[in-house]
């Protein structure tokens, strides 16, 4: 991480891009450049990170699956009881004008987080949201974060949220248990760490979906300590267009170090192999035949299916 994060500007921070020193972020319906976009102190998403978010990759003038975040988003807004929502129309329109805007065509990605909106007094309580929801439309150039030859991970010992303690089907901001588990991958020197559910079973990633592959077979965890992702689902629908046959069941680390091939899956990182686990090899140490295949088709779906915008 640069030494001057979390001090200075745009100007002198060392920005993964720097044509995002220049961006303008959509907050509330006005676009604003980066050194004026904020929220207030009162906004539930400072106040209790109250608030639901979806990550868009933009290939070839076009948003992947845009209709299935959106879904997303309003069922997760939905489950958290808002009040005062934007239309989804209006968050379309807030989204493609942010990327026009910023010329923004191929390459990019796009935070999209809606809050629970400003809060007349500091406090847990939803009553003291009176002004409706905060639309927040942040789009960076940002190519695909893992290694597409291949990422290594740890298994961490923070355990990812049961239905029990708060259900991952609602995509929150509450990120708390996945941080710290980033934390541990940091400091093991890997790229990320894979989190067992409370049963010891394997969820995902910290930041994205597991697959494995064993005799040609596509193995994934029940989407149940975990998020289904919506990368997460266009990989098992076109595996299974491509006669792959899909199979969610509980996996274990024991399976996970002796697997054939495995790999993740998220819009910020598209499809990455992983490599190894814990020091274990897995199958041959390399991007195995099945993940290289679905790397392939899995971007033409993309480059396809996405919703065009001019």
């Amino acid at each position: 991480m640069p030494a001057s994060v979390g001090a200075g500007t745009p100007d002198t921070m060392q920005l993964p891009d720097a044509r995002n020193a220049e961006i303008l972020v959509h907050v509330d319906g006005e676009l604003k450049p980066r050194s004026e976009a904020k929220v207030s102190v009162f906004d539930s998403s400072v106040q209790g990170g109250d608030a639901v978010w979806e990550g868009l990759r933009v290939y070839r003038r076009r948003v992947a699956d845009l209709d299935r975040h959106l879904d997303r988003l309003f069922a997760s807004a939905h489950a958290m009881a808002f009040k005062g929502m934007p239309s989804r129309e209006a968050v379309r329109q807030g989204l493609f004008e942010t990327l026009r805007a910023n010329g923004m065509t191929d390459g990019a990605h796009v935070r999209l987080t809606l809050t629970r909106g400003e809060k007349v007094t500091s406090g847990m309580s939803p009553h003291f949201n009176q002004s409706g929801c905060t639309l927040i439309v942040l789009a960076e150039w940002k190519e695909l974060v893992y290694d597409p030859q291949g990422i290594r991970l740890i298994t961490s010992s923070v355990r990812r949220n049961t239905p029990q303690c708060l259900d991952s089907k609602i995509h929150h901001n509450n990120l708390i248990n996945n941080i710290l588990a980033k934390i541990e991958a940091n400091l093991a020197g890997v790229d990320d760490a894979v989190m067992l559910d409370i049963n010891g079973f394997v969820s995902e990633t910290n930041a994205t979906n597991v697959f494995l592959v064993r005799a040609g077979t596509l193995l994934t965890p029940h989407a149940d300590s975990c998020l289904p992702g919506i990368t997460r689902t266009a990989v098992m629908e076109t595996a299974r267009d491509d006669g792959i046959t899909v199979v969610e069941k509980n996996l274990s680390l024991t399976e996970v170090y002796t697997a054939d091939e495995m790999f993740t899956t998220g819009t910020m990182g598209g499809l990455a192999p992983v490599l190894d686990v814990d020091g274990r090899r897995i199958g041959s140490g390399a991007r195995g035949p099945v993940t290289i295949r679905l790397q392939r088709l899995h971007a033409e779906r993309a480059f396809a299916d996405g919703e065009p915008f001019i």
